[in-house]
């Protein structure tokens, strides 16, 4: 655990991503820096690691680390620019993406990442920068703001929870919001569709989800980190994502499939003639964490890792 935050799959992650002690790495979420420190303990004295990361609070964390490790580079960054942060020409080993949202963002009322705390309506990654979670709810049309409940946080109720808010403007707090989504959907502590035996999901949680993932343009900067990440890894470079929900599952699952496989729309059973080549080979597929990490950080249960190497380049 540091800085209250607590690295899911970690060792799985680590161990899948370092291949040369001595490369270049990037880990393009920093959090509070607990997937970093594994890293500098795999790695060499030669080696460099960048860490990136939007918040400004994790930054002034990453840079305390980097004053005691030379091989330490920190950048506040969105990670879909890591191509454009790490020094020009270099080669790099391996990349790290954890996508979920750190413990210390969520436990933090001031950011309103969370309905469980009081707090203003905010949710953004960088809190200096950006459209806040309360200016968008209280200013973007009603089938917007449906729109995005149902296709980021796969709420049934979306026309109802948005016909709500819209009525209830303003809304000023997470603890207003999560009583209004509650109220519209009358299942304020129903167990939500695919939950575990025994779990249960707060009404707010699909809704809360398509805010944040708005707010800060997630599954845009998750769409673009990846092909940012090809970019930079050298021949035999791997890159390793972990995911929280599904629409980032899907995401990174068939991207990789493309990079992979190719184009689904081929024949499969006829010979064909095409320039596509493959760009990667799959280290580790949807990897979920053990039961005993589950037990030990309850927040891990939802992870998914998935790992690809960038293959060599085929004469065309």
């Amino acid at each position: 655990m540091t800085g209250g935050h607590v690295p899911v799959l970690l060792d799985e992650t680590v161990d899948a991503l370092v291949t040369d002690p001595e490369g270049v790495y990037v880990d393009g979420t920093y959090g509070r820096g607990g997937h970093t420190r594994r890293l500098l303990s795999k790695l060499g004295a030669r080696a460099t690691l960048w860490v990136l990361d939007r918040d400004p609070e994790a930054i002034r964390d990453a840079r305390k680390l980097a004053a005691m490790d030379p091989r330490i580079r920190v950048a506040q960054a969105r990670f879909s620019e890591l191509d454009r942060v790490v020094e020009s020409g270099a080669c790099v080993a391996g990349v790290l993406l954890d996508v979920g949202v750190s413990s210390p963002q969520l436990d933090s009322p001031a950011r309103g990442f969370s309905f469980l705390r009081a707090g203003p309506l905010d949710m953004r990654m960088d809190p200096t920068a950006g459209v806040t979670a309360g200016e968008w709810l209280n200013t973007a049309p009603e089938e917007e703001l449906s729109d995005a409940f149902r296709e980021y946080g796969g709420e049934r109720h979306h026309r109802r929870v948005a016909r709500a808010i819209v009525e209830a403007r303003p809304i000023e707090t997470t603890e207003r919001l999560a009583e209004i989504v509650s109220r519209a959907t009358r299942s304020g502590g129903s167990r939500s569709r695919g939950a575990r035996s025994g779990e249960k999901k707060h009404a707010a949680t699909r809704v809360f989800q398509a805010v944040r993932i708005v707010v800060n343009q997630e599954l845009d900067e998750l769409d673009r980190a990846l092909d940012a990440a090809l970019r930079v890894l050298c021949r035999r470079g791997r890159l390793a994502v972990i995911t929280f929900h599904s629409l980032e599952h899907a995401l990174v699952r068939n991207r990789f499939k493309f990079w992979v496989q190719g184009r689904d729309d081929l024949p499969r059973r006829l010979p064909v003639v095409s320039d596509w080549y493959p760009l990667a080979r799959r280290i580790v597929r949807g990897q979920t964490p053990a039961e005993a990490e589950i037990a030990a950080n309850p927040r891990a249960r939802s992870a998914r890792l998935q790992v690809i190497e960038k293959v060599e380049e085929v004469a065309r």
